[in-house]
């Protein structure tokens, strides 16, 4: 049962990325007195509606959940204000909440916890972006909701490291857990009065664009840096596409883990020129490229599985000196999963 003084809450989200936040909320000393996640949607081969996975936390709790098309219609916004909450919280929800629903609880306004250290990363893919662009650290911001996408003040930064082969699953999944506690203390800070809000520095602003097609392409000549980050951010689906071309034949390959290093003598190879060797006992490769070598720790082939790379090389005929080249972005290059984006939402 609540304590006396519980905040009554209502909980806004959809994937799995939000789901540990939601539990310690329902574990904790607050009342979830609503539940608010999309629709059932079409998933697996099948594309049987299903719910969402917090959808499923709220129906296994017996917490009421709704389920709307528009946060923002009229029926919607009257079911919401009969559960008469004290406070939001969004992790992740992938609609835009209007004006009339932000400010509907006792509090004023909902919270939320972003993927990033605000106003770094603002936008769809904060996660994805700070991968990609090499970062050594990330985070999670816990902020009111706004209209303007990720631009409310903050009043919680939680500093995360970034490993140098983790790839975006992986740094979710930790971030999920983090956010959890930011918004629990977050939480306890509101219920005990005593939150202190900062606005955000306007000019320290970036974005984060959602990740495209293109990003998924290895050119070969930039440094090996670079590429290993990139990959990352992909990775593990839909990984790093690279080609060889063996006379009409274009094989795309898929390299979803790798290190890097930018010693060594191969400042007149070519791009992409592949060094055979052994580590260990075992086959491995390192890739030139622009600046350095990559080292690839996985790799799949057409149709096939990812693998070790000393498991690849053992199934794959591929001989010293043979060049990898860049791969153009196609149709059937599958852009990674990645959660519903929400104003000032985690995401990946």
């Amino acid at each position: 049962m609540p304590c006396a003084d519980a905040l009554r809450i209502i909980f806004f989200g959809t994937p799995e990325i939000a789901v540990p936040t939601l539990e310690a909320l329902i574990a904790g000393p607050h009342e979830v007195v609503g539940v608010v996640s999309q629709p059932d949607r079409g998933r697996g081969r099948g594309r049987k509606l299903s719910p969402s996975p917090i959808s499923e936390v709220a129906l296994r709790e017996e917490i009421p959940l709704i389920r709307p098309e528009k946060v923002g219609d009229p029926e919607i916004v009257t079911a919401l204000a009969a559960l008469q909450p004290d406070l939001g919280v969004v992790i992740a929800f992938g609609q835009f909440i209007p004006k009339k629903v932000r400010e509907m609880p006792t509090a004023g306004y909902l919270i939320n916890a972003h993927a990033s250290l605000l106003p770094k990363y603002r936008g769809a893919a904060p996660i994805a972006r700070a991968i990609l662009d090499a970062e050594t650290e990330t985070g999670v911001s816990v902020m009111r909701v706004e209209k303007e996408m990720d631009a409310g003040p903050f009043a919680l930064r939680k500093r995360i490291p970034i490993g140098p082969t983790e790839n975006v699953v992986e740094l979710s999944g930790r971030i999920a857990t983090v956010a959890a506690d930011a918004i629990g203390e977050a939480v306890e800070q509101i219920a005990e009065k005593r939150i202190a809000w900062t606005e955000q520095d306007a000019a320290a602003v970036t974005f984060a664009a959602k990740i495209e097609k293109t990003d998924a392409v290895l050119d070969l000549r930039e440094s090996a840096k670079a590429l290993a980050a990139r990959l990352h951010a992909v990775s593990p689906k839909p990984g790093g596409a690279i080609t060889l071309k063996r006379g009409d034949e274009a094989i795309v390959l898929k390299i979803s883990r790798a290190e890097w290093f930018g010693g060594g003598d191969d400042s007149g190879a070519t791009p992409g020129t592949a060094v055979l060797g052994k580590e260990e006992g075992e086959p491995s490769l390192r890739i030139i490229t622009g600046e350095g070598s990559l080292v690839p720790l996985v790799m799949q082939r057409p149709g096939g599985k990812p693998l070790p790379v000393a498991d690849f090389l053992r199934g794959f005929d591929l001989a010293e000196g043979e060049c990898f080249s860049l791969i153009e972005a196609s149709d059937s290059t599958e852009t990674p999963d990645a959660p519903d984006a929400h104003k000032g939402s985690v995401s990946a």
